[in-house]
């Protein structure tokens, strides 16, 4: 079951969702609107190893916009920090996002309950594309669970993405074993 507005609401007046900075404008339906944080990322290698830590450089959006190239990931991060402590959230790209022709993640739109942070972004265009900082970029949408949860996501001793941030983060699948 995915939360309505008033239930999102109700759920952050109870401490079980919260969401930095909030702005009411920007809750839907059954949904609450993120946006294009200060900065982005792209890896330095050209070729990535899942086995390596890939390294990024930062750098961050001047105000007349970046414009995104084909063929390069950049890593984004949302503007807004979220905490999930009793729902699934899941962040899916706006529709108007989309029609630009720009993905907000590859694979990486669930959290898990207990995820306390900002979202880093997998974004890639199908065309060039100038985007700005603060411009909206997804929804998160909460699901119900069923159930207790035995571990939170920020209290598993292997959570990799745990480090409050407001920069994009790179991949640690190196910290893996395989």
């Amino acid at each position: 079951m995915i939360l309505t507005d008033q239930q999102i609401l109700a759920e952050i007046e109870r401490g079980n969702i919260i969401i930095e900075p909030y702005d009411r404008t920007c809750l839907g339906t059954n949904s609450y609107d993120v946006h294009l944080g200060r900065y982005l990322a792209t890896y330095r290698d050209k070729v990535l190893d899942a086995r390596k830590h890939n390294e990024i450089d930062v750098f961050e959006i001047p105000a007349e916009g970046f414009v995104l190239q084909p063929g390069t990931l950049y890593l984004g991060v949302t503007e807004e920090y979220t905490e999930s402590h009793a729902h699934v959230p899941f962040l899916e790209g706006k529709s108007s996002v989309g029609r630009l022709g720009i993905d907000i993640h590859a694979t990486a739109g669930k959290g898990d309950i207990g995820f306390c942070n900002t979202w880093t972004l997998e974004i890639s265009v199908s065309m060039p594309v100038r985007v700005y900082h603060l411009m909206p970029v997804g929804q998160l949408i909460y699901f119900a669970v069923q159930g207790d949860v035995e571990t939170f996501y920020n209290r598993k001793a292997n959570a990799k993405y745990n480090e409050r941030t407001t920069k994009p983060v790179e991949s640690m699948m190196w910290k893996n074993k395989f």
